[in-house]
C-alpha cells in the first residue's frame, strides 16, 4: 500500500486524496457531458456539481461523526477540533454524503425550477464511476475498508492483499473482533485480506457500462436514476458480507440496511410506470430482427 504517494516541497500527495480528486473530475466530466445531451442548462451543471462537493464532504463526514460519536465525544477539548478528531481527512461515509447532495441538489432543482429526475438521470453514470474511482484510493491507502482475510472467507482467491503499510493496518482494524480471537488476539499485519474497494471499483465499471448502455433507451424520468440506486445497492449488499463493519440488525451492517433501502427504492419506482422506449430504438431492434 502507498498511502503516501510523493512530496511536492512540504506538501505531501496522498494516494486517497488524489484518486478522490480524480473520481471527481471523472464524475464533472460525465456529468456536463450528460447535462449538455440533455439540451439542459449548463450554468446549472456547474452549481449542481458545487453542491454535490459541498453536500457531499459534509454528508459524509456528519454520517461518520454519528456512526463514531462515542469515540468522538471521548477525546480530549484540544483534540476534539484537531485533525485527530472532528477535523481528521479520515472518516468519510459515502451514504452520508450521497443523501445530503441528493437533498440539496433536490432544493435546489425545486428553486430553479429543473426537473430534478433528469438531473439525476444525468448524474447516475457519474456517481458509478465517481464512487468507484475513490475506491481504488481506499484500496491505496489501506484505510480499513479492505475485507476480512482471505483465510476466513473464500481461501482459493489468489489476490489476497498485504494492508501491512495501510493507514489502518490489520492488527489495528481487527483489533477486539472475533477474527482478531482466532489470530490468538491480535492479527498479523502481513495477513492477506480481500481487497474489497478494488471489488467495488470493477462493480462500479459494470454499473457504469449498463447505465452508459441505456441512457438513451429510457424515456421517461428517472428510470436511470432508480436503476442506479438498485444496482448500487445491491453491489454495497453483497460487498459488506466480507467486510469487518458492526452488525446492527439481523446481522446487517448499517450500509446494508441502508444498500436495501436502495434497492427498494430503486425497484419500485423504476417500475411504477412501464419502460418507455425511444422509438427510434425500437424500430432499430425491430429491422434487426427482421434480418434474422
Amino acid at each position: 500500500m502507498i498511502p503516501k504517494l510523493f512530496q511536492i516541497g512540504p506538501i505531501p500527495v496522498y494516494s486517497y486524496g488524489l484518486m478522490l480528486g480524480i473520481s471527481f473530475i471523472a464524475a464533472s466530466y460525465l456529468f456536463s457531458r450528460e447535462f449538455k445531451r440533455k439540451k439542459m442548462d449548463e450554468n446549472a451543471a456547474i452549481n449542481i456539481t458545487f453542491l454535490a462537493l459541498i453536500g457531499g464532504i459534509v454528508g459524509a463526514k456528519l454520517l461518520y461523526i454519528i456512526e463514531e460519536w462515542q469515540y468522538i465525544s471521548s477525546l480530549p477539548s484540544g483534540k476534539l477540533f484537531s485533525t485527530d478528531g472532528l477535523f481528521s481527512p479520515q472518516g468519510l461515509t459515502f451514504y452520508g454524503g450521497f443523501i445530503l447532495a441528493v437533498i440539496m441538489i433536490y432544493f435546489y432543482t425545486r428553486a430553479k425550477k429543473i426537473p430534478f429526475l433528469r438531473v439525476a438521470d444525468a448524474a447516475a453514470p457519474s456517481l458509478a464511476i465517481g464512487y468507484g474511482i475513490a475506491r481504488i484510493g481506499c484500496h491505496l491507502s489501506g484505510d480499513g475498508d479492505y475485507g476480512m482475510p482471505v483465510s476466513e472467507i473464500a481461501s482459493w482467491v489468489p489476490w489476497g492483499t498485504n494492508y501491512a503499510n495501510g493507514t489502518l493496518p490489520p492488527s489495528v482494524a481487527f483489533r477486539g473482533t472475533d477474527v482478531a480471537q482466532k489470530f490468538g488476539g491480535v492479527v498479523p499485519d502481513t495477513t492477506l485480506c480481500h481487497p474489497t474497494p478494488v471489488y467495488e471499483f470493477i462493480l462500479g465499471l459494470i454499473i457504469l457500462y449498463v447505465l452508459w448502455r441505456y441512457r438513451k433507451v429510457f424515456k421517461q424520468d428517472g428510470k436511470l436514476f432508480f436503476l442506479y440506486l438498485a444496482l448500487a445497492g445491491f453491489a454495497r449488499f453483497m460487498v459488506e458480507f466480507i467486510r469487518l463493519n458492526p452488525r446492527i440488525l439481523f446481522g446487517l451492517s448499517e450500509a446494508q440496511i441502508i444498500g436495501i433501502i436502495s434497492i427498494v427504492i430503486g425497484v419500485v419506482f423504476f417500475y411504477i410506470n412501464p419502460i418507455k422506449v425511444v422509438p427510434e430504438l425500437k424500430t432499430a431492434k425491430k429491422r434487426k430482427n427482421d434480418n434474422g
